[in-house]
């Protein structure tokens, strides 16, 4: 079981949630004076040990899912022993079948026909009754998933397959036609379709869970996590996230900005002391020979710097700039000024548009409909942008300032003006790049990172919630 343990948190390590190894002891002592023939009480346990943010619950579920799925009779000796195995009860300890050593496992035909199969699993879902519903969902992944042994597959198309088959659309229809009541009102109507919904999302929870099960015993726990890992919401990729992983980056946002925040703050109380005073120093020294054995500081200087962000906005790195102006001003408190600049091929400051806003997101999402961005084609142009920025604001630059220009860099073969950006470096504290497309793209087709790369104090790839926290957390 030990065994077991320290694969399964080496899992949840590879997926990007971070476990201690305190925590990891944590977890083994727990599960030393838990009933490990409870498969949910050991589930329950170990996320209270080992996952401290609730948006990696569902990457835990799913690695949990994998090393401790409900495996055949015959491997739980390997896991638990013979007296776990002979006292586990019908809810399936890790490591024993939840149905028995005569359960049907793997890919085999089922002697319902596809009618009595889809009625057994309304009469489950209408009653209720876990196990019906469980055996009718084994029934249907034997009839319909078409496993394959050895396939290296995460489980999505067997799924989908099934689903398919089982016509899910019409038994809802059927669910909501046997609970509502004749002449029922339209409130009626919504609550018994909400519930047929919730009752079809637990049957399709009981397929999806037989078939890693399968696959588990096929290809074992290992090979099949790396079929199913899927990024937390600080790993996505926020240039090719899709609709709901955007909705996920977005929830990421509010505690990233938080924590952020507190971050800094401690930072800057942590320098009490400015540069060593040499006068104040040498004149307490006279007691000790000239030996400064009580150094004495200046006053520290003002930590708070001010922040110049200039922003590709135009096609697929738009997110990533959202994004970024989203987290900036939120902690916008933790420095002594920000102003936004926007561009494609014009150039535009929006901090207009953060002012007395609760949200940044409402500010950001109004860039895109206010922003004055377009100046002649709509392709990015970052020579014209940094043009526009020298002429009329560079001289609001100075040595408290940090300049932080986010884009690709890809530039149209237009004109780089890259003279400019060192004029800016001048003038500024830092100039920092962030770059949302992997490090091997740079420099490729109309990239011209190396042309503007001399004049940043670094240039970052940032194509991530977690490198962008990274980066952010060291401007203070």
């Amino acid at each position: 079981m030990l065994n077991l343990l320290g694969e399964f948190i080496g899992e949840l390590r590879v997926a990007g949630i971070p476990v201690s190894m305190s925590e990891h002891i944590d977890a083994a002592r727990a599960v030393e004076v838990i009933d490990l023939s409870s498969r949910s009480l050991l589930k329950v346990t170990l996320a209270a040990t080992l996952v401290k943010d609730g948006d990696h619950l569902a990457a835990f579920n799913t690695a949990f899912d994998v090393f401790f799925a409900v495996r055949s009779w015959e491997s739980a000796d390997e896991l638990l022993g013979d007296e776990v195995r002979a006292g586990s009860d019908r809810e399936g300890a890790p490591g024993t079948g939840a149905a028995g050593p005569g359960r049907a496992r793997g890919g085999g035909t089922t002697s319902l026909s596809a009618q009595e199969l889809s009625e057994r699993l309304f009469r489950a879902l209408m009653s209720g009754e876990m196990e019906a519903l469980r055996a009718g969902a084994s029934e249907a992944v034997s009839r319909y998933a078409g496993m394959e042994a050895g396939r290296p597959v995460g489980g999505t198309y067997y799924l989908y397959r099934t689903l398919r088959s089982l016509d899910i659309e019409a038994l809802e229809q059927r669910l909501v036609e046997g609970t509502v009541r004749a002449n029922a009102d339209e409130l009626a109507e919504r609550i018994a379709r909400d519930d047929a919904r919730a009752r079809i999302a637990q049957l399709k929870a009981e397929i999806e869970r037989e078939i890693r099960e399968r696959l588990v015993e096929d290809r074992g726990s290992q090979a099949l996590a790396k079929s199913v890992r899927k990024p937390l919401p600080e790993d996505l990729d926020v240039m090719h996230a899709n609709r709901e992983e955007m909705a996920q980056l977005e929830r990421a946002l509010r505690p990233l900005s938080r924590k952020l925040a507190v971050r800094l703050a401690r930072k800057r109380r942590r320098r009490r002391r400015g540069p060593v005073d040499l006068r104040h120093t040498v004149r307490r020294s006279l007691s000790t020979g000239g030996v400064p054995l009580d150094l004495r500081f200046k006053p520290p200087r003002p930590a708070k710097p001010e922040i110049f962000v200039i922003a590709d906005v135009s096609g697929s790195v738009a997110s990533f700039a959202r994004f970024t102006l989203h987290l900036v001003h939120a902690i916008s408190s933790q420095f002594s000024k920000v102003r936004s600049f926007v561009f494609v091929d014009g150039l535009d400051e929006v901090t207009r548009l953060f002012d007395g806003v609760e949200d940044p997101a409402d500010a950001v999402a109004r860039i895109n409909a206010e922003a004055d961005v377009i100046a002649f084609d709509g392709h990015s142009d970052y020579g014209r942008a940094l043009t526009t920025f020298h002429d009329l604001y560079a001289k609001d630059l100075t040595k408290r300032s940090t300049v932080l220009i986010l884009g690709d860099a890809r530039n149209n073969y237009h004109q780089a003006h890259a003279e400019l950006l060192a004029d800016l470096r001048y003038r500024a504290k830092a100039v920092y790049w962030l770059n949302p497309e992997p490090t091997s793209y740079w420099n490729s087709g109309d990239s011209i990172v190396n042309l503007y790369a001399p004049y940043c104090d670094r240039v970052i790839e940032c194509r991530t919630l977690r490198q962008l926290e990274a980066f952010v957390g060291e401007l203070a």
